[in-house]
């Protein structure tokens, strides 16, 4: 297979006259060069910052600092800012010179640009602030994500549009990642956050509990496969050929790798969800795409090393090759890896872990970060057009950064196997060796340490980078040489060049298949393979969405379940707020020790009336599914006032603001109303909601006066949040839920019988098919 072609000399059957005058628009690159630096550094500033309030709780120095608030600013500033910008270098840069044509819209360019780091602006300013969907990767709330959706439709039409008026009839095997990359992420982004918004800045998920589940995590894992690796895997496509001065290994390898990842990736987001409240079917399917994924990763991953075949040499001396030989090398860690991690019997012991953390950020780290720095480091010279300043700086980068990331993943894998061993260890008399969650929390502070270290390290890289990005920078040329390419000129009659025989079409049917003509025709088919590639998407989406939505029994009801009081809702909203969901999951998976240390299982009717769910992803406390009346009102009130003081091992950040800050009751009939909207049958407290939070509130604050001698909190956030705490898990565990008895619904017999669950099983015997490993 060739490699990316970019001197675009004319077809040679062409006169002069017919060839026309363009050049490319450099400038938007550089744009976005400097934008992926910027967010770069303040991105991994900020991962720094938490991973020291991970091993230092003192650090959360103020209520909107704190590791719940910030830790979704880290993960979007790191995956949107930095890497979305990186992505959007490599693609202005790369697709002109591979289509032949100037983007299709100087201006849509702009509006791209500027629209995109003004959301991220924007996500800086909210996400320390509160205002948060709750979702992985999709914390953003509704404003911002319609804003996302406009500036990337203007990024689609134009590429797309750029791509209809090419001048090259080959569209490279980069442009077809480029190309599925902004087809579903556009689907992928639409309706997994379709919301219904309950205030400016507020919003509730149109989907409840186990749906909401699956679609978070058809998008949170496939948010990973078409932002962090497809895009990426187009400009390994351009920019490794390019550094090795050499074409791609194989045509046919690149198209088996294209369509089977961008066909089996999105069927494997249910993984993350085994043995949770899911049904089992669906998180199977997504456990044996996840399998599979493996070859097809493992396909590209061959390919660009193989790339530099006969070019090794070259390895050693250029420091931007090393960058994306280690870059490729993490690819391929990360994705046997991911696979691995899917198994349910590996998934049983990695989930809820730091295990994922690391797993996340083997493969950030190394691919999506040293690819970047690699790209950019041969990017610079040529659009600064001045040598680079320093290759010395550019080999210290690699090694601090490369000690870096060693460092970082040792220690949290170290950390993440230490949990799941701890969680699931049992004694010699059949109990849990480790029944307080703190023990374990406490022996992983030497590990988070070490992390710190090695994100530091990692940190200083990136500052080595800017400076030499910003000093070669300083060094260009007072008005930048704009060259002028000469190529067949756009036209509506424009031809391309039909498949020789013989050569590009074997004589016989096999030697054809085998040679993949057809796909080759394809390739000078652009709406043709846009809308495969949106097929390909939309069936493998579907065959799991549909039967999760529509089969009534994969969520049975439980009778026994019912909305959350006002005042409960209001609780619930803080805790969304203050990023709890951030360290504890509300979901007891069917495993033995997880019933044992927690109580029964988690079904899938609990969570009917969850807008969005809470299931969570990582435990560093202990899971709240069965927390309801476990203790006392005052407990939590001390607890989120100092932790510290009613546990000396916590790590969790002091909440004291909470009884200071007063309920919006004024947000409170707003907040039930939208969701009696979504369907939660609130009777009578759609009409006086606010009211009745009032009188549940009094009720608690009675209580913690007559307990505590603490007086004055009936109008107090913390009282909301108690509320919310004491009822989880209430509805099945028998009897009424405790929000009857502190002044939340009318107790009738009716609405507030015994416990009535579908269908009733031990509290901690899993039903066949979902045991312990």
């Amino acid at each position: 297979m060739t490699g990316p072609q970019d001197a675009p000399a004319g077809n040679a059957a062409m006169t002069a006259s017919r060839l026309e005058s363009f050049s490319y628009d450099d400038d938007i690159v550089r744009k976005f060069l400097f934008a992926t630096i910027l967010w770069g550094f303040v991105g991994m500033l900020v991962g720094v910052v938490i991973a020291i309030q991970m091993a230092y709780p003192e650090s959360n120095i103020a209520p909107f600092l704190t590791f719940g608030r910030l830790r979704p600013l880290h993960t979007n500033a790191v995956i949107f800012a930095f890497a979305g910008n990186a992505i959007f270098t490599g693609v202005y840069y790369s697709t002109q010179r591979l289509l032949k044509a100037r983007m299709y819209s100087d201006g849509l360019s702009s509006v791209h640009f500027w629209g995109w780091q003004l959301i991220i602006v924007l996500a800086a300013i909210t996400l320390p602030l509160g205002y948060t969907q709750a979702k992985e990767y999709a914390e953003l709330e509704w404003p911002i994500d319609i804003m996302i959706a406009v500036v990337w439709v203007v990024f689609a039409i134009n590429f797309i549009g750029t791509m209809l008026r090419r001048r090259e009839r080959h569209l490279y095997v980069a442009i077809w990642f480029y190309l599925a990359s902004i087809l579903t992420v556009a689907i992928l982004h639409i309706f997994n956050n379709l919301s219904l918004p309950a205030g400016p800045f507020k919003s509730y998920s149109l989907y409840p509990g186990v749906q909401d589940a699956f679609m978070q995590w058809w998008y949170g894992h496939n948010a990973v496969a078409f932002f962090l690796t497809t895009p990426f895997l187009g400009m390994m496509y351009y920019f490794m050929p390019k550094a090795a001065e050499g074409p791609v290994f194989s045509y046919r390898l690149s198209i088996l790798h294209f369509w089977t990842l961008v066909f089996m990736y999105i069927w494997a987001g249910p993984h993350h969800l085994h043995y949770t409240a899911l049904p089992e079917w669906a998180s199977t399917v997504g456990m044996l795409f996840s399998v599979m994924l493996w070859a097809p990763s493992w396909g590209g991953m061959i390919n660009g090393l193989l790339t530099l075949r006969g070019a090794w040499h070259k390895v050693v001396e250029d420091p931007v090759l090393k960058f994306m030989v280690l870059a490729l090398t993490g690819y391929g860690m990360a994705t046997f890896e991911g696979p691995m991690l899917s198994v349910k019997s590996v998934n049983a012991l990695s989930h809820y872990t730091d295990w994922t953390i690391a797993h996340v950020h083997s493969g950030a780290l190394t691919w999506n970060g040293f690819l970047t720095f690699g790209m950019i480091y041969w990017l610079a010279p040529r659009i600064f057009q001045t040598p680079l300043y320093s290759k010395r700086l550019m080999n210290t980068h690699l090694w601090i950064g490369t000690i870096g990331i060693v460092l970082y993943i040792l220690s949290i894998y170290s950390a993440g196997v230490t949990q799941g061993l701890m969680w699931r260890a049992f004694d010699e008399t059949g109990r849990l060796q480790y029944p307080d969650f703190v023990e374990s929390v406490a022996r992983l502070v030497p590990m988070y340490w070490v992390r710190v270290i090695g994100g530091v390290l990692y940190l200083t890289g990136v500052v080595i980078f800017a400076w030499n990005i910003l000093k070669t920078w300083a060094a260009r040329p007072k008005t930048y040489d704009v060259p002028v390419i000469r190529a067949a000129p756009l036209s509506k009659t424009f031809v391309p060049e039909p498949l020789r025989p013989g050569i590009d079409v074997p004589a016989t049917a096999w030697g054809r298949f085998l040679n993949l003509t057809f796909h080759r025709r394809w390739e000078r088919m652009p709406i043709t393979f846009t809308v495969l590639t949106a097929v390909a998407v939309a069936v493998a989406s579907l065959f799991e969405i549909i039967p999760t939505f529509l089969i009534k029994s994969n969520v049975p009801t439980i009778a026994s379940v019912h909305p959350y009081t006002p005042l409960e809702l209001s609780g619930r909203d803080v805790y969304i707020r203050e990023g709890c969901v951030n360290c504890h999951s509300q979901m007891v998976r069917s495993l033995r020790f997880e019933t044992e240390r927690y109580g029964e299982y988690s079904k899938p009717g609990e969570s009917v009336y969850e807008h969005p769910f809470l299931w969570g992803s990582r435990r560093i406390g202990p899971d709240l599914a069965r927390e309801g009346g476990l203790k006392s009102n005052l407990w939590h009130l001390r607890h989120f006032e100092s932790p510290r003081e009613v546990n000396a091992k916590s790590l969790m950040p002091a909440y004291a603001h909470l009884l200071t800050q007063d309920i919006d009751f004024a947000q409170v009939q707003k907040r039930v109303d939208a969701m009696a909207m979504l369907g939660v049958p609130y009777g009578d407290a759609v009409a006086s909601a606010a009211d009745m939070a009032r009188v549940q509130a009094k009720v608690i604050a009675d209580d913690l006066a007559q307990g505590g001698g603490v007086k004055g909190l009936e109008t107090k956030e913390v009282v909301a949040v108690i509320a919310y705490l004491q009822r989880l898990g209430k509805d099945v565990q028998g009897g009424s839920p405790s929000a009857t008895a502190q002044g939340g619904y009318p107790a009738t017999a009716a609405s507030r019988g015994a416990s009535q669950i579908a269908t009733p099983v031990p509290a901690a015997v899993p039903p066949t098919g979902r045991g312990n490993p």
